[in-house]
């Protein structure tokens, strides 16, 4: 099964949060729903902003340790080599997951109807 470390963000980029899941939608769900359960809220944790698929749970445990020892600025530099812009990746995700759904896109729809 695959497992993804992650790092999550506040708007204002001021905590950095890392973690480990098996579904990163449903976690990033969960941050949505729960903003204030680990932190205050001042620190909403909403913006994925980096992540690795890794193939097994040993494998990823030893990345998710290895990042958590990480200073702030080790941090800043590997989520700025994939993601400059720091932008959500989650929306990408959900994408994703409407792909691997086989929801029809609008304009193959319309055309069904007609």
């Amino acid at each position: 099964m695959k497992k993804y470390v992650y790092l999550v963000t506040d708007r204002n980029r001021s905590c950095l949060h890392v973690g480990m899941s098996t579904d990163l939608i449903k976690t990033m769900s969960f941050y949505r729903q729960m903003p204030n359960l680990f932190f205050d809220s001042g620190q909403q944790l909403t913006r994925l902003v980096y992540f690795e698929e890794l193939n097994s749970e040993n494998s990823a445990v030893q990345r998710f340790n290895l990042i958590s020892k990480f200073t702030r600025i080790q941090k800043d530099r590997m989520i700025r080599l994939v993601n400059p812009d720091w932008i959500d990746l989650t929306v990408g995700l959900d994408f994703e997951q409407i792909l691997i759904s086989g929801i029809q896109p609008v304009s193959t729809m319309a055309r069904s109807f007609s």
